[in-house]
């Protein structure tokens, strides 16, 4: 296989894999709720994906970086509003 098909198929993954989170980010903006969304799982995940950026940055892959960046732009939202939706309910 050609180095130039195997980074289509990066940039394929990176598009589904990103595009994978926009429907949770839209709920939890829409209906402004994380209830269902566990906090550790989040926070390991956005570690994970920060480790993997750095990984494609490192590696200098341009789908790897893009993936990474743009779903945890999403995942990170997502952590945030959970991280505020605990801190608020603690207030109450």
């Amino acid at each position: 296989m050609n180095s130039e098909t195997i980074e289509y198929i990066g940039y394929l993954a990176a598009f589904c894999t990103s595009l994978s989170f926009i429907p949770q980010a839209w709920l939890v903006y829409r209906y402004n709720s994380t209830e269902g969304i566990s906090l550790y799982m989040f926070l390991v995940f956005c570690f994970g994906l920060i480790a993997w950026l750095l990984y494609g940055i490192l590696l200098n892959s341009t789908p790897i970086i893009w993936a990474n960046a743009v779903t945890l732009t999403f995942a990170g939202y997502i952590l945030i509003k959970k991280i505020q939706h605990i801190n608020s309910s603690n207030k109450k």
